[in-house]
């Protein structure tokens, strides 16, 4: 009889494979349930009392929860807008050239790319503030709608300026997934789960493989694309088109999946800023009652430790709340390096990542890396490179989680790495050693890339994550529309610009060891 108790106990203490983890604060066991009580990341910054107080309770109860099938909903809604980010970067890239064809190369030649990062940019900036001040919810729902309209529209531009036109318009509408897809899943996020923030972005790679496979059908076959401007009617260049129809309905599929399988309601995070403490509570009630699990939260727990003030202004629609939101990515000298060097480390690889690939052409033109490779080689070298970068995220994920790296750490290593890629690239000559190295660099640039997607929301503020997190994606695409401007103006036949794109990974690394906080083992505020 003891043994059968015994074995009942442990089944019921067995939380199944995804469960178990590390990473989290100690657990003070009771009788019939499981107490968690781990360390905030900001309880320490000398903030708003009520605010960190109510965060320890959400974080408390979010634990309770735990991990369930929402969550993995979440994982892949969150992932589609991951995927629609690189998918948008790469389309412009791969149809500007056939379409730049058709319109008679009249314009200018990378007005797409800068279409593109104008749009990404604007979006960042707007659906980044707006998510602190109205809400995650409506941005979540509707980014992706907008985006995907908009690249359908862009598959019948009549002309080069009105295909940039509606070019940025996907830019827009896609401008702001990287801020909200990790804001809303962090923030439901329990925290020994939250490295799973970093194993998101494997759906960047994921975007990026689909494209490859969608431009490698339709910009290959001769029927569907045009040799040379001089005879390049609109009949005969039908596949760049067909590329931006396609994408545009996978991504419409993905906006109308976001609203039917997850009716997402207001985060709690975002509730708990704005003083909706009875909705908060109703939100997690919900979930832990429809997968059975415990959430011993209420209301007078939330409301006896007082009002949040520092959240938002009084008005809520004008420059007072702005300059709040601002103003509380600096609340401490500490929050305030964190944010800088956030913002700085963004700034880098938006210069080096995209720049790299800028001279990367020229260079192994001239060394004859491309020689005897054809249209069919170029595009299924291009497909595996992008599939190679799916991986980076997960490796990521793991080592994030292991204590004497954490999220700082495995960055440094990731950007060393990548940086030693950087450098050996410049021996490239033949197109197998292109393609080896393509692969190994798609990886691990990702690996850096997947910590510092997630690395930025866990260290923001809760109040003012979206605005931080939106100003440092901004920040990057700044430096794509440079790197655009760059391409188009200086010569790209030298081997001096991938040296200094090398440089600049060391200077994320650096930047990385000097991050003032490590989210392992602790809760984002």
């Amino acid at each position: 009889m003891a043994m059968e108790e015994n074995a009942t106990d442990k089944r019921q203490e067995d939380p199944g494979l995804f469960e178990r983890d590390v990473g989290v604060g100690d657990d003070i066991r009771t009788n019939d349930s499981i107490v968690y009580d781990g360390e905030d990341i900001l309880a320490l910054q000398d903030l708003d009392p009520a605010l960190n107080a109510k965060m320890h309770l959400v974080n408390n109860a979010i634990d309770e929860i735990g991990w369930t099938n929402y969550h993995w909903k979440l994982f892949v809604l969150n992932g589609f807008g991951y995927a629609v980010d690189s998918l948008v970067l790469l389309l412009q890239s791969n149809i500007a050239g056939p379409a730049f064809k058709e319109f008679g190369e009249v314009g200018y030649v990378n007005a797409q790319t800068v279409a593109t990062y104008v749009g990404m940019l604007i979006g960042a900036l707007f659906w980044g503030m707006s998510a602190d001040i109205i809400g995650r919810r409506w941005a979540f729902n509707i980014s992706l709608f907008i985006s995907s309209i908009a690249t359908i529209v862009s598959g019948a531009a009549p002309n080069w300026a009105s295909l940039g036109f509606f070019i940025s318009m996907v830019g827009f509408g896609a401008g702001g997934n990287l801020i909200l897809d990790t804001t809303v899943f962090l923030e439901y996020l329990p925290s020994n789960k939250q490295w799973a923030l970093t194993f998101l972005a494997c759906w960047w790679g994921i975007g990026q493989a689909v494209t490859g496979f969608i431009c490698w059908g339709f910009l290959v076959p001769s029927q569907w694309n045009c040799v040379s401007a001089d005879n390049c009617p609109r009949s005969s260049n039908q596949g760049w088109r067909f590329v931006m129809y396609t994408s545009g309905a996978l991504v419409f599929a993905m906006s109308v999946a976001r609203i039917t399988v997850v009716r997402l309601k207001e985060t709690p995070k975002y509730r708990l800023g704005t003083g909706e403490d009875a909705e908060l509570v109703e939100t997690l009630q919900s979930i832990a009652k429809r997968y059975n699990r415990r959430c011993t939260l209420t209301v007078e727990k939330l409301e006896a430790c007082g009002t949040v003030k520092t959240a938002h202004s009084e008005t809520r629609h004008s420059f007072s709340e702005t300059r709040v939101h601002l103003s509380g990515l600096f609340a401490t000298r500490k929050i305030g390096i964190s944010t800088t060097l956030i913002w700085l480390s963004w700034t880098l690889i938006g210069l080096a990542y995209p720049l790299f690939y800028v001279f990367l052409n020229s260079y192994l033109a001239g060394r004859g890396a491309y020689a005897g490779v054809g249209t069919f080689e170029t595009w299924r070298n291009y497909t595996l490179t992008n599939i190679s970068g799916i991986f980076g995220p997960i490796l990521a994920a793991w080592m994030c989680n292991l204590k004497f790296l954490g999220r700082r750490y495995t960055m440094v290593i990731g950007a060393l790495v990548t940086m030693a890629f950087f450098f050996a690239y410049t021996a490239v000559s033949t197109p197998a050693q292109n393609v080896g190295f393509s692969c190994a660099i798609a990886f691990c640039i990702n690996i850096y890339y997947g910590i510092l997607y997630a690395y930025t929301p866990e260290v923001l503020p809760s109040a003012h994550r979206a605005t931080g997190n939106g100003i440092a994606v901004a920040c990057n695409r700044v430096m794509g529309i440079i790197s655009a401007i760059v391409d188009s103006s200086v010569n790209t036949n030298t081997v001096a610009p991938i040296y200094i794109c090398a440089a600049l990974y060391l200077g994320m690394a650096i930047t990385s060891v000097a991050f003032p906080f490590e989210p392992y083992g602790r809760r984002s505020s």
